[in-house]
Order: structure tokens, then C-alpha cells, then sequence
């Protein structure tokens, strides 16, 4: 199988040539053209209990499966924010995807939920539930503006602002921290809470913060006037 990001850095499409018997796992509606060999169906990956736990963590309830059972072919798949997208291989392991960046995987690879503490959830800006990925095999994941790993060694660590996190490796974890030294300069600064992480371990980071826009589309909208 052959991913392969087209169309452009800021409205790609991710390009995906599969060879006869092989499949692609896709986030629902991702689909935008296929050509060759190919079918698509629709599933609930791992059973209904791990589909709904998908759909609270800001997936969709079905996936596609997209098989070349009749002959190699390619599909096209797309998300629905501007941004790009990126491959990561995971051996065995844990991968752990804010809500709504997950795009495709390998048919090897299972997608499910994890459960963050509540504490993390109200302050750390990722939600209750996250995207739990697991496996062997590639994954691609999504981003609203551009994207960047992150490696940290054994002890290094990194602070980044809520918001702007799209995955990282399973095993590590965060903690919710002020953004400045202090809490009068973290609100003058803008960065009040963000999430420390500490190595070793991968991190990918988004450029634009979703949040971020939404607040400023709401600040543009005319304000309802009472009587």
C-alpha cells in the first residue's frame, strides 16, 4: 500500500494506491474519488462498544473500509478543515489522536477510545475522549494549518499550548501547566494553561487552533438584541 499526500499544502488529499487483496480504513465521508479494483463499505470497527466510544471522542460511529477485492485501484481521501496531513508508523503500539484528526489507517491498525481524567478534560482542551489507535501497520492523521513531530529524549520536556496538540505516543502522558511564570503573566500573555510533556516519547503539533478561530467567527457575529 502507498499513501501519498497530493493537491497542495494548505487543501490536500491524501492518495492511496492499493495493490489486489489490500485495505485502507478511513474516517467516515472521507472518501472522494476511487478508481480500479476497489469497493467501500461501511463498519463499526471493533463492535459497537468501541464505535460509540469513537463517536464521543469527535469520530463518526461507522468507518469506511475500502478493499481491492477485484484488482489494484486508488482512492482519494480528504477531512473537512484546511490544514495537511501526516503518516505515522506504529509498531505494536499505542497512538493517542485528539478528536477529529484521525483520517486513515492500515487495516492492521484498530481505532478505538480512551477516557481522559476529568481534570485534564475540563482544562486540558482535548476533551473527555480521545482517539486510542493501536496495532501495527501506518496512520494518518489530520491537522488544521501545518504539522510537526516533536522527539523528546529520556528526561527532555516541552510545553504546548492547549489546542495545538494533535497526537502522541501512548506511553507518555501530560501535565496541565501555567503557560508563563505565573499566573498574572500567563493572562497577559494570552497562554494561560498548557499541557507539559515530558520524554521520551513523539509529539505532533498543529499551527492553528481551532478554538481559537471559532471564538473569533463568534466574535464577528452580530449580537442579539433584546426587545
Amino acid at each position: 500500500m502507498e499513501y501519498k499526500v497530493v493537491g497542495g499544502e494548505a487543501f490536500p488529499f491524501l492518495r492511496v494506491r492499493l495493490a489486489t487483496g489490500e485495505t485502507v480504513k478511513a474516517e467516515s465521508n472521507a472518501m472522494v474519488m476511487m478508481r480500479g479494483g476497489l469497493s467501500l463499505t461501511g463498519k463499526m470497527d471493533g463492535g459497537i462498544g468501541r464505535a460509540i466510544g469513537r463517536m464521543f471522542s469527535g469520530e463518526s460511529l461507522f468507518m469506511q473500509e475500502i478493499t481491492a477485492d477485484k484488482g489494484p485501484g486508488e482512492v482519494m481521501l480528504a477531512t473537512f478543515l484546511p490544514g495537511t496531513m501526516n503518516k505515522i508508523d506504529i509498531v505494536g503500539d499505542t497512538l493517542l489522536v485528539q478528536a477529529g484528526s484521525f483520517l486513515a489507517c492500515d487495516a492492521g491498525v484498530e481505532v478505538s477510545t480512551k477516557v481522559q481524567s476529568l481534570g485534564k478534560a475540563i482544562f486540558g482542551g482535548e476533551g473527555l475522549f480521545v482517539s486510542k489507535v493501536t496495532g501495527n501497520g501506518s496512520v494518518i492523521v489530520s491537522s488544521y494549518g501545518g504539522i510537526q513531530q516533536i522527539t523528546l529524549r529520556e528526561g527532555e520536556e516541552v510545553v504546548i499550548d492547549n489546542g495545538h496538540l494533535v497526537a502522541w505516543d501512548g506511553y507518555m502522558d501530560y501535565k496541565i501547566t501555567k503557560g508563563g511564570n505565573g499566573w498574572f503573566r500567563s493572562v497577559l500573555s494570552g497562554e494561560v494553561l498548557a499541557l507539559r510533556f515530558r520524554g521520551p516519547g513523539r509529539i505532533w503539533i498543529q499551527s492553528r487552533n481551532l478554538k481559537d478561530f471559532e471564538n473569533w467567527i463568534k466574535s464577528l457575529m452580530p449580537r442579539r438584541r433584546n426587545g
